[in-house]
């Protein structure tokens, strides 16, 4: 796992951990965070939530953006498409998927990556943002 480098970087797991807060802070459904280090080499967690709209949709990514920006990370890239039922926020170590409930459940990553385990991230403790 990946954690803080000579940058001043947060580690991944920081990173996740205020994603799904951020997420839970817009009333996003069923917020999940897979700790994905052991099983593929290119991010170490995968941050899973849905909403019930479209507009929900880009409320909970912005709200994810924002709180992820005030620990002086941004976004490599932004995928997904308005009406398309999910955006993706990729930030090499963790990757924020945020789907409407019809796309969550055609994708169904959590049983694509049934082997990751959970992180308990409602129980982490709070790091404070430098932003």
């Amino acid at each position: 796992m990946r954690g803080p480098g000579g940058d001043g970087a947060p580690a991944s797991r920081t990173v996740a951990v205020a994603a799904a807060r951020a997420a839970a802070d817009k009333q996003a459904d069923d917020i999940v965070v897979l700790d994905v280090s052991q099983l593929i080499v290119i991010t170490d967690f995968f941050v899973i939530c849905s909403a019930s709209t479209e507009r929900q949709v880009r409320t909970v990514i912005e709200a994810v953006e924002d709180e992820v920006r005030a620990l002086g990370v941004r976004p490599v890239r932004r995928e997904g498409e308005t009406g398309a039922g999910w955006l993706l926020l990729d930030y090499i170590d963790v990757v924020v998927h945020v789907f409407d409930t019809e796309q969550r459940a055609y994708y169904d990553l959590e049983r694509l990556w049934r082997d990751a385990p959970t992180v308990d991230w409602a129980h982490e403790p709070e790091v404070a943002s430098g932003g």
